[in-house]
């Protein structure tokens, strides 16, 4: 068990920190000290009061990541409720679908998004729904009265509560012991059906004592939040580490496409970025690669006096479009294209891929960029979790499962014993259904789902999303899918429009190109990897609300 009490670390920051900026939306500019912030999670803590909100019980939340969003998420669990956060992008039957199996009482939701998912809830316990941003009442089916000019009556309940006006010394929460289940954060489905993942504040505090004790974020510095907070991983390091640090977390609340991730960068500057390996693929296939491959540069990369300019000048322009004030990027959610990972190293990039999953809220390895292992995802956090390589059912005797416990590990599914059960072995560790190996140094190398390895006829282990990040950087691509037919692969590739006309191209000049490629790529893999089609599709892949393809409708 985390020595340190999640809840108190929040009690603790907020008034410490009182007049520092705590929350801003990026495009209203509206910024939320912290002061501000502990004064809404007040108000909101004597609604729940009003409402007969128990501790455990389930609150919902559901909308666009604002500052208000993350005022909702803190006020529940330092009540003493369980959150459910839950990604805009669900669409409404399926959002339906785990309201009514999380049992939430109350749901904090954008107007818009309710309008499609109310409809659907005749089975659920949602007993009043809130619009997030603007503090009003979209359904009310209790016995408390709520009128019309809700945010008045939320005043004057913190008015009678804290006559004198609320203070850093009211910053006092329920006693939420760290054992006890804070969040239920549903997956996003890539296999077929959404779980709930049963979080404690120990398995949080876990992730965030351990950002402590690396200081990779400190009081004061800023944050830009462009991944979906309902996210584990984005919810951890860009909303919970930094607000127990006194850090100050912009919050970009637009689909984040490279261009508009670049301008916020300049103009927030952050100290730290936590991001997904899009942002820098595509850096690299739009912007790197093209000059690297002219001719005239490539000529001059053959003598190694002028490539170290080279790789400085690159490198600086990067860190410099990025905002020029981090000290360290780290790339999760999946794997790193290796190519863009090697050349990242090469001219001494300071990034990092680690490696998590929502069962532990996210984190199991890290590395410190200086340290970091080319192709590696770190090693397991020192005295928070362990790591091993199952090799019971290996087909090469080389990859195994990767198997973890410790501090960060759930509890399991919700309402789902069954799983729960087949999520751990009888030794006791989490089964994360990933296949690598690991270094004598402990650093672990991850080769590919074991849902999504293909037996070759041979009996070779081939992991299609290493032959899928090869094939992403061919020129027109935009995604691709590689999977297994009569025991011949085929890779299923959608073009990207925006490129192709931009380039003045007909999509059928740009397939003509994305066909050749798969020469080049077949240079580049082992004789059992080969792909023996390119299949192009009319269509883009069906995807869950992570923007993962949901591969299991693919054959």
């Amino acid at each position: 068990m985390i020595e340190k009490n999640l809840i108190k670390l929040y009690a603790d920051s907020f008034s410490s920190n009182w007049e520092l900026p705590a929350l801003t939306n990026y495009i209203e500019k509206r910024t939320y000290s912290y002061k501000d912030v502990a004064t809404r999670i007040a108000r909101y803590h004597e609604l729940y009061k009003k409402l007969g909100v128990e501790e455990g019980e389930h609150i919902a939340i559901m909308g666009k990541d604002t500052a208000e969003w993350c005022i909702v998420f803190m006020s529940v669990i330092t009540y003493g409720a369980v959150i459910v956060p839950i990604l805009q992008d669900f669409n409404p039957k399926d959002a339906a679908s785990i309201l009514t199996h999380s049992d939430a009482k109350l749901i904090f939701i954008n107007e818009g998004i309710w309008k499609g998912v109310k409809e659907e809830l005749k089975d659920s316990k949602i007993e009043a729904a809130f619009e997030i941003q603007q503090n009003k009442i979209l359904y009310n089916n209790t016995t408390l009265g709520l009128n019309e000019n809700f945010d008045q009556m939320l005043d004057n309940w913190l008015q009678e509560a804290y006559p004198r006006g609320y203070q850093p010394k009211d910053v006092k929460y329920t006693d939420v012991p760290n054992d006890r289940m804070i969040i239920l954060n549903y997956t996003s489905g890539t296999t077929g059906f959404s779980k709930g993942v049963m979080l404690t504040a120990n398995n949080m505090a876990g992730n965030v004592t351990y950002a402590f004790r690396l200081e990779i974020m400190k009081k004061g510095d800023n944050e830009l939040c462009f991944l979906p907070l309902a996210h584990a991983y984005s919810c951890a390091f860009n909303l919970m580490t930094p607000l127990a640090t006194g850090a100050h977390v912009h919050l970009l609340g637009k689909i984040p496409s490279p261009k508009i991730v670049m301008k916020a960068f300049q103009e927030v500057r952050p100290n730290l970025i936590i991001t997904v390996p899009l942002i820098l693929e595509k850096i690299y296939r739009d912007v790197i690669a093209p000059k690297i491959s002219k001719p005239a540069v490539k000529a001059l990369l053959k003598f190694p006096f002028v490539t170290n300019i080279i790789r400085k000048s690159i490198q600086k322009q990067m860190i410099d479009g990025m905002g020029g004030n981090f000290h360290e990027v780290i790339v999760g959610g999946a794997a790193l294209n290796p190519e863009v990972e090697s050349f990242l190293k090469r001219i001494k990039f300071p990034f990092m891929v680690g490696y998590g999953m929502t069962e532990c809220g996210p984190l199991i390895c890290y590395e410190n960029w200086r340290n970091w292992k080319l192709h590696s995802c770190g090693k397991a956090l020192k005295d928070i979790m362990e790591v091993r390589i199952d090799m019971s059912e290996s087909h090469d005797g080389k990859v195994g499962e990767i198997q973890c416990r410790g501090e960060n590990v759930c509890l399991g599914y919700y309402k789902k014993e069954d799983i729960t059960k087949d999520l751990f072995t009888e030794d006791g560790w989490m089964h994360t259904g990933d296949l690598g190996t690991m270094d004598k140094e402990g650093n672990v190398f991850i080769k590919g789902r074991s849902k999504t390895m293909i037996l070759g006829s041979n009996g070779q282990n081939i992991y299609p999303e290493e032959i899928e990040s090869k094939i992403n950087l061919l020129p027109y691509v935009q995604e691709c899918l590689v999977v297994s037919r009569n025991g011949r692969l085929i890779a299923l590739v959608y073009p990207d429009e925006t490129k192709y006309k931009k380039a003045n191209l007909s999509r059928e000049e740009a397939v003509k190109i994305i066909q050749e490629g798969r020469k080049e790529i077949n240079e580049q893999v082992g004789t059992y990897e080969k792909i023996g089609k390119f299949e192009i599709q009319d269509k883009p892949f069906i995807k869950t609300p992570k923007q993962s393809i949901k591969r299991f409708l693919y054959k």
